[in-house]
């Protein structure tokens, strides 16, 4: 199993600007799919969840979540934000490759930085496609980056095409012969 990595981050976070930015214009007060949060709160949910990665990969706690948070001005445009997602993309990719082998921090149990990279993955993934669902717009997470997430985070998902799955695991879509998941967790803490 390959792990996840800084480049597959940044390729994540590219991915998510690169499919939202033509529509940075549109209205991104909108619900982002079925999430409660709007198109705006989920982009700036996706910058928070990734610095607050980073900060357990490069502060290494043991027993819980740093008390520390983002706060994304209320006033920045949604190009602002995707600007900061892309930031925060970097400071966990920067961690991730920087850590030393053996690196463990708290999420649930002790996780190593691949870990870590693969939720920040799966988070951006995921909340992109939330995100275009709630501006009307036609997407799908890539293959290989769905590939990824799903070896790592959710080692007992079922065969199929790996965006099909991931969709599908997280409760965000259909697979023929299986009922539409309404609760989910992933597995980043190693055993």
């Amino acid at each position: 199993m390959s792990a996840v990595t800084g480049a597959d981050l940044l390729q994540a976070a590219d991915e998510m600007t690169r499919v939202l930015r033509p529509y940075q214009e549109h209205d991104w007060s909108v619900p982002a799919g079925t999430l409660r949060w709007s198109c705006w709160l989920t982009a700036a949910h996706v910058a928070h969840d990734l610095l607050g990665y980073a900060g357990q990969v490069t502060g290494r706690p043991d027993d819980g979540y740093l008390p520390y948070d983002l706060r994304v001005s209320p006033d920045a445009s949604p190009a602002q934000v995707l600007t900061v997602v892309r930031a925060c993309a970097g400071l966990l990719a920067v961690a991730v490759d920087a850590a030393p082998p053996g690196t463990r921090a708290w999420h649930f149990g002790p996780c190593d930085p691949a870990g870590f990279a693969a939720m920040g993955v799966a988070e951006t993934l995921l909340h992109s496609h939330d995100i275009t669902l709630g501006l009307g717009v036609r997407w799908q997470p890539p293959q290989r980056l769905s590939a990824l997430v799903l070896r790592r985070l959710f080692p007992d998902a079922p065969e199929g095409a790996a965006p099909d799955v991931l969709l599908w695991m997280t409760g965000r879509g259909d697979l023929p012969g299986r009922a539409r998941r309404s609760s989910w967790t992933w597995r980043a803490a190693l055993e």
